[in-house]
């Protein structure tokens, strides 16, 4: 499959609630994913990690969608600019909108790098 079919198949299972079958179908073992206040996760187990946690932040899923999906398949990257409408467990809701750019190698993400803006409930507190 190209990377536009595989970033298309990954993004319909995400909008399916299939969040962490679509994690382990497309995500390499070594990936690395940046997130856009410059943290960095080093490999499947990583990233796996942090998804669960901010599965555990998240109340209520009210809405989502891809806006956008493109790839250039000389290069092997994809990028997909998507939002979701949820409810944090403070009770805050907001809309979040980001874009991720994949790279990808037979068929699995081997790095990632979302950007999108930091909400203001959503900034760590010092």
């Amino acid at each position: 499959m190209s990377c536009l079919e595989n970033a298309s198949k990954l993004y319909a299972m995400l909008g399916q609630g299939q969040t962490m079958d679509a994690f382990e179908q497309f995500y390499h073992q070594d990936v690395v994913v940046q997130e856009a206040n410059g943290e960095v996760r080093d490999g499947k187990e990583a990233q796996k990690q942090a998804i669960v946690q901010w599965q555990d932040m998240v109340k209520e899923t009210h809405g989502g969608g891809v806006d956008c999906i493109t790839a250039n398949e000389d290069t092997n990257v994809s990028c997909v600019e998507s939002w979701t409408d949820i409810t944090m467990q403070n009770g805050h809701r907001m809309k979040l909108e980001e874009v991720a750019v994949q790279h990808w190698k037979d068929g699995q993400i081997v790095k990632e790098r979302f950007y999108y803006n930091v909400p203001p409930s959503m900034e760590q507190k010092g």
